[in-house]
């Protein structure tokens, strides 16, 4: 098998390639004068099986067409089975329509990986489950709690007082996944949404006096959000309050509100490259899922379960 990467994620794509001990294939992902996007690949790939890595992250856009373009400089090399591995998906959180001549641009970008040529999709904690049904080809969304967990242990030691909270009813099932992995009982933060990245916690369904809280959720955009519930969560006599989220998007005054909010910690998974504003963060650190997708390309490639990876 082969390794692609494009440019959205270079350190990721590194440390899969190293985790798997084989070498990305050569290739240029370039833009001419006028911003357009050029692909050459640099190897033979006739009849390989190959994974291209790219999330779908800012620029979405470009990156995006990075992608699109990767698999059918492929499709058109005759490799005999392209994997599209998209850590983090773009446009997840417009899966269904929200109001009347509203776009579910999930389902496009759907359509457009599955046109453009790709044979299979490999992502990670889609924002809603339901967005697998969206593509016509196989796609496994792999699932990060273990590794999140296996963190929680290292950090905490004593897990006896944590308590999991989902920060709104979606979250419930991603919550309850990871509460039960830790033996730890599982709170709800009850929120309206008044607005794109605006809500207003309006209760807390679980008694977190007391108790060391873990928020966890699949994506941190503005963190308005987040700190919000954890604030909240404070106020409501918990000792501490941390957030686990899959996905760092962290636009706009994300860092700011985070460094200034209530929360002990933000950890995040580097599915998104880390920029230098978050790295200069004292709160949020980052923790590699490159070993998950390393394993999930494995086995995809030897014919084996990816399922047996969330057991």
């Amino acid at each position: 098998m082969k390794l692609l990467a494009g440019n959205s994620n270079r350190t990721l794509a590194h440390a899969v390639a190293e985790n798997l001990d084989l070498p990305l294939t050569k290739a240029q992902v370039r833009r001419f004068a006028d911003n357009e996007i050029f692909v050459t690949i640099d190897e033979n790939v006739r009849g390989e099986d190959v994974f291209v890595i790219q999330s779908t992250s800012y620029p979405a856009n470009d990156n995006l067409m990075e992608l699109l373009i990767c698999v059918d400089a492929l499709k058109r090399a005759s490799a005999r089975r392209i994997t599209a591995v998209m850590p983090y998906f773009g446009y997840a959180r417009q899966d269904r329509k929200t109001g009347g001549r509203t776009p579910i641009s999930a389902k496009l970008v759907a359509n457009l990986i599955t046109r453009a040529g790709a044979d299979r999709v490999l992502t990670m904690d889609l924002h809603a489950g339901q967005i697998q049904g969206f593509f016509d080809i196989p796609t496994d969304n792999l699932l990060p709690a273990r590794r999140m967990a296996d963190d929680i242990r290292d950090h905490y030691r004593k897990t006896d007082d944590i308590m999991i909270v989902s920060p709104d009813v979606g979250g419930v099932v991603r919550a309850r996944a990871l509460a039960t992995r830790l033996g730890a009982d599982l709170a709800i933060v009850d929120k309206r949404r008044s607005g794109p990245g605006q809500s207003e916690v309006m209760n807390i369904i679980g008694e977190v006096s007391g108790r060391r809280c873990i928020l966890y959720d699949d994506i941190v955009d503005s963190a308005g959000t987040l700190c919000n519930a954890a604030k909240a969560i404070m106020d409501n006599g918990a000792t501490e309050v941390s957030a686990y989220v899959t996905h760092g998007v962290l636009s706009g005054g994300a860092i700011n509100r985070v460094d200034d909010s209530v929360l002990k910690e933000l950890v995040v998974t580097d599915s998104i490259e880390a920029t230098d504003v978050v790295k200069g963060s004292g709160k949020v650190r980052v923790v590699s899922c490159a070993p998950l997708i390393g394993e999930a390309i494995r086995r995809i490639a030897n014919e084996e379960s990816v399922s047996k990876l969330f057991d």
